[in-house]
């Protein structure tokens, strides 16, 4: 069960520009690196689903009312993410958004909920929209709801 804790003692992603991201996010207290031209980014520590060991990652986000809402494109591979998979076996995420640290439960968008928050998320950064076209796979979206 991942927590708002295991942001600073979590492995970070093996893709060295995002671990070296959201290491300079973290180490600033999310000053640097949250935001980026008008496009914001979190820090999401997810429990691994194998090892049981935290894992973070750095993702762009949106909002939803309360919740944060992240797209799980992986560039447009035909896999999931990891970090996906493992909140799937264990919907307790930490996050830190900004200087703002939580606890949160995430969940998968309904279909109903999916279109506004797709649209949403493609005129936040664009790219999603070619992402989608590169995969046979529907992206998922993410909600992650604040627990504390």
């Amino acid at each position: 069960m991942a927590a708002a804790d295991d942001l600073d003692r979590a492995t970070d992603s093996k893709w060295d520009w995002v671990a070296e991201q959201t290491r300079t996010y973290l180490a600033s207290g999310g000053t640097e690196g949250h935001e980026s031209d008008g496009v914001y980014t979190l820090v999401l520590a997810t429990t691994g689903r194998r090892t049981g060991e935290p894992r973070r990652t750095c993702l762009i986000y949106g909002t939803s009312g309360d919740d944060f809402v992240v797209v799980a494109s992986k560039g447009g591979a035909d896999e999931d993410p990891e970090w996906f998979k493992n909140l799937q076996s264990d919907p307790s995420v930490g996050v830190q958004a900004g200087t703002r640290r939580f606890t949160a439960r995430a969940r998968v968008a309904s279909p109903a909920e999916r279109e506004p928050l797709w649209a949403q998320m493609v005129s936040i950064f664009p790219l999603y929209a070619e992402y989608a076209q590169k995969t046979d796979r529907v992206i998922p979206i993410v909600l992650l709801t604040p627990q504390d």
